[in-house]
């Protein structure tokens, strides 16, 4: 999990989990998209089934929230 800070702004700041399998990344959460991306054959099956699971999404979204809030004064 990671935040992209590109300005002190709230709205400007990205929440990514990446997924990775033998260094290899297969699947990605955007908050800027709110679902994954599938990069491999196994990535894009994964993201799908991430995807229609709604709850999952939420508390991704939730915690991005909470990243957010409690990191950007830090950052700047």
């Amino acid at each position: 999990d990671r935040c992209v800070f590109s300005s002190p702004e709230l709205k400007d700041i990205q929440f990514i989990r990446s997924n990775y399998y033998n260094k290899l990344e297969v699947a990605r959460f955007t908050s800027s998209l709110g679902k994954f991306v599938g990069y491999t054959e196994f990535g894009v099956k994964q993201a799908n089934y991430w995807n229609s699971n709604p709850s999952f999404i939420s508390g991704l979204k939730a915690q991005r929230e909470a990243y957010r809030l409690t990191n950007v004064g830090i950052d700047y």
